[in-house]
C-alpha cells in the first residue's frame, strides 16, 4: 500500500502541474467556494428571517406587556391611595380601578414572562409574586381599618406602598428594561450586515476572476462564458445579500428617531408618569412634611418633560397636569386638606386626577402608534428578507453550474 499511495500522489502532483490538472484545480476551487457560500447565504438569511418573526410573535409582545405590567402596579398604587383619601360612597370608582389594575397587572406578568427559563427572569418573576399577595393584604388591612375610622390604616397604606416602590416597581422595571434590551438585540441581529456570507461571495469572485485570467493563460481563448455566468450570478447573489439587509435594515431604523426608541422612550415616560401620580396621592396619606414626596415627583415630572418635550400633545397635557399639581401642593401648605384631596382625586376639569387621566391616555395614543410602527417595520423587514435564503442559494448553486458547463469542453481539449 505504500509504493502505492507515493505512486497516486506523485501522479497527482504531476497532474497538477499540468495543464488540465490547473483547469480541473480552478473547477473544484470554484465549485466548493460557490456552493459554501450558497449554503452560508441560505443560513444566514434565514437566521435573519427567524429572529424577524420571533422579534414580531415573542420579544415586541413581551416588551409591551412588560411596560403595561409596571403601569399596572403603579396605577394600582395610586388608585389604592385615592380610595383611601376619597370619602364615603366616592370611594367605590378608585376601588374598581384597583381592583382592575391589579388584574391587568396579573394578566401582563403572565403574557410577559410567558416561556421565560432564564435564571434573572425567574427570580423577577418569584419576587413579584411573593411581594404582590404581601402588597394586596395591607392594602385590605389599610382599607378595613380606615372603614373604621382608625388611623392606623394610614400606616399599613404606606407600608404596602412601600412593599410596591422598593420591590414590586423595580423589579417590574428590570424586567421592562430586559424585555426592551432583547427588542433590540433581535434588530440589530435583523439589520447586521451578513459579513460570512458576503466574504465569501467575495471570495467566489476572486475565485472566477483568478479562474479566467488562467484559462486564457492556459487556453489563449479570451473568455470563458461558464466563468462569466458565474460571476454574473455571484455579482446578483452579493448585490440580493446587500439590498435585502439595507432594506431590512432601512425599515427597522434602529437610530435615535426609530420606531424601536421612541417605543421605549415613551414606554419610560408612561412609566415616570405613573411614578410621578402616584407620589402626588401618597403626599396626601400621611398629612405630613411632603418635602421628599415633591422631589421624587419633581424628579419624575423632569423625565418625562425632556422626553415628552413641550411641543407634543402629551407635553401640553403634562403642563396642565403640572398646574394642577401646584394647585394641590398650594392648598396642603395652606392647610386646606380637604381643598387639596379634591384637588388631588377630584372630578373637575381642572384636578390633578383629570389632568394626570389626560396625559396618560395621550402618552397610552403615542406608546400604541410607535407600537405600530415598530410592527410595520419587522414585517417590512421580514417582506424584504423573504426570498433572500433560497435566492441566494439558487444563484450561487447556477454559479457552480455554469463554472462546471464553462470549463468542462476546455478541459475535454486536453484529455
Amino acid at each position: 500500500m505504500g509504493p502505492r499511495i507515493r505512486n497516486g500522489t506523485l501522479w497527482l502532483r504531476r497532474f497538477a502541474g499540468t495543464t488540465p490538472g490547473v483547469i480541473a484545480v480552478v473547477v473544484v476551487v470554484s465549485v466548493v467556494l460557490c456552493l459554501l457560500a450558497g449554503f452560508a447565504c441560505a443560513n444566514e438569511m434565514s437566521d435573519k428571517s427567524a429572529r424577524r418573526d420571533v422579534a414580531l410573535d415573542r420579544t415586541e409582545p413581551l416588551a409591551f406587556a412588560a411596560q403595561g405590567l409596571y403601569v399596572a402596579l403603579s396605577a394600582a398604587d395610586a388608585a389604592a391611595a385615592a380610595e383611601f383619601l376619597s370619602p364615603g360612597n366616592e370611594a367605590a370608582a378608585p376601588r374598581q380601578r384597583y381592583q382592575q389594575s391589579l388584574a391587568d397587572a396579573a394578566a401582563a406578568l403572565a403574557e410577559a414572562t410567558a416561556g421565560a427559563s432564564d435564571e434573572r427572569t425567574r427570580q423577577i418573576v418569584a419576587s413579584i409574586a411573593a411581594d404582590l399577595p404581601a402588597y394586596t393584604g395591607l392594602v385590605e388591612t389599610a382599607r378595613a381599618n380606615n372603614r373604621q375610622g382608625f388611623p392606623v390604616g394610614s400606616s399599613y397604606l404606606s407600608e404596602a406602598s412601600e412593599v410596591m416602590q422598593k420591590s414590586l416597581l423595580p423589579n417590574a422595571e428590570r424586567l421592562t428594561a430586559d424585555r426592551f434590551a432583547a427588542v433590540r438585540t433581535d434588530q440589530r441581529a435583523i439589520a447586521a450586515t451578513p459579513i460570512v456570507s458576503v466574504a465569501l461571495v467575495v471570495l467566489v469572485l476572486i475565485s472566477c476572476a483568478v479562474g479566467s485570467w488562467i484559462l486564457v493563460r492556459r487556453t489563449n481563448r479570451l473568455a470563458n462564458l461558464g466563468m462569466a455566468g458565474a460571476a454574473a450570478a455571484a455579482v446578483l447573489a452579493l448585490l440580493w445579500l446587500v439590498v435585502a439587509t439595507g432594506v431590512a435594515a432601512n425599515a427597522l431604523d434602529t437610530g435615535a428617531s426609530g420606531a424601536s426608541n421612541r417605543f421605549e422612550s415613551l414606554a419610560k415616560a408612561r412609566i415616570a408618569a405613573q411614578q410621578a401620580r402616584t407620589q402626588e396621592t401618597l403626599e396626601l396619606i400621611t398629612r405630613g412634611d411632603i418635602a421628599a414626596g415633591e422631589d421624587m415627583y419633581n424628579k419624575h415630572a423632569a423625565d418625562l418633560r425632556v422626553r415628552l418635550g413641550t411641543d407634543s400633545v402629551a407635553g401640553q397635557e403634562l403642563t396642565k397636569w403640572s398646574a394642577g399639581h401646584q394647585a394641590q401642593v398650594t392648598a396642603y401648605q395652606a392647610a386646606n386638606y380637604p381643598a387639596a384631596v379634591a384637588q388631588a382625586i377630584g372630578t373637575a376639569p381642572t384636578s390633578s386626577a383629570t389632568q394626570f387621566a389626560a396625559l396618560d391616555r395621550s402618552l397610552n395614543d403615542n406608546l400604541a402608534q410607535a407600537r405600530r410602527d415598530l410592527r410595520d417595520g419587522l414585517r417590512t423587514a421580514g417582506t424584504a428578507l423573504l426570498l433572500s435564503p433560497s435566492g441566494t442559494l439558487v444563484l450561487l448553486v447556477v454559479a457552480a453550474a455554469a463554472v462546471v458547463a464553462g470549463v468542462w469542453p476546455r478541459l475535454k481539449e486536453f484529455l
